[in-house]
């Protein structure tokens, strides 16, 4: 999916609490802007390699390097994004790979790295340390921008960039969302739900902070929400946390599962399902956040 330069619209999908159907929500996000006529990357900065097994790709996990490892954590090669990128019918993939599970080590070596040169230390004396970080990759009084770097170095342009973030607090989470400086929260609709969404918002609020950087909370995605009375008081909850912002809700429906197991998102599996349409609203209203118009 390329074209000419333009303007890209970055967003993570990000929550430190498994089990919300994180990547479920972040494909299918991709998918519905996709079917919209958007050109769309999707990154996988989840070690583990979810989204990028489930779109099909557990080979390119395994491959030798270079990989997204080496963007992220080497300042002389970002440009082998280009090179590992792979084609999926909905979008362009950016998978995760195995040495990607080194990464977290790496970007808190360059975070000391960086902490080190702002106060006129030598972080030469960490590079022995890393595997392959070295103070070239880092400026400034921070080293969450690793994964910024990366994306800038893309020769392909994009309508929208969809992160999908480890489901942990980390390195990778803090490069994912300054990355984008946006993001989109799912939660499942039950009440073990809200500790993991404040502690979020504490630590999205600290990454503001640290970087000087402003980040904004764009929507939050109810997920698998059934017709109970606690997730109608969850719905209440959500509302009130996402003031100002949308609250997306998903309901729970098995296609959703069938579609990631077949490696695409519901718009290519079940075109016209009520799943769709959920997701239909999200796009719109994504455009409209970002003021994107919709090709088709």
């Amino acid at each position: 999916m390329t074209g000419s330069r333009r303007r890209t619209a970055r967003l993570c999908v990000t929550n430190a609490k498994g089990g919300t159907g994180k990547t479920t929500v972040a494909i299918n996000i991709a998918g519905a802007l996709n079917a919209r006529g958007h050109d769309v990357l999707f990154v996988d900065m989840d070690p583990l390699g979810n989204a990028t097994e489930g779109l099909g790709y557990l080979e390119e996990y395994f491959a030798e390097p270079p990989s997204l490892f080496d963007a992220l954590t080497d300042a002389g090669n970002r440009g082998v994004v280009d090179d590992v990128l792979v084609e999926h019918p909905e979008m362009d993939v950016l998978p995760a790979s195995i040495d990607l599970q080194d990464a977290e080590r790496e970007l808190t070596i360059a975070d000391l790295m960086a902490g080190l040169a702002a106060g006129d230390g030598d972080p030469w004396e960490l590079a022995p340390h890393a595997l392959q970080i070295t103070p070239e990759a880092v400026s400034g009084g921070h080293a969450k921008d690793q994964l910024a770097r990366a994306l800038d170095a893309l020769d392909r342009a994009y309508d929208y960039v969809v992160v999908d973030s480890p489901p942990y607090f980390g390195e990778l989470m803090d490069a994912s969302i300054f990355a984008t400086g946006n993001i989109v929260v799912p939660a499942l609709t039950e009440s073990a739900s809200q500790g993991g969404i404040e502690l979020l918002f504490d630590r999205v609020d600290a990454l503001g902070r640290e970087t000087s950087t402003t980040i904004r909370v764009i929507g939050a995605v109810a997920n698998r929400v059934e017709a109970t009375n606690e997730d109608a008081k969850m719905l209440t909850w959500l509302r009130e946390a996402f003031k100002g912002t949308p609250v997306w809700q998903v309901r729970k429906r098995v296609v959703l599962q069938e579609a990631f197991a077949e490696g695409v998102s519901v718009f290519r599996y079940s075109a016209g399902s009520d799943a769709t349409r959920w997701f239909e609203t999200i796009a719109d209203d994504l455009d409209g956040r970002f003021g994107l118009e919709a090709p088709r």
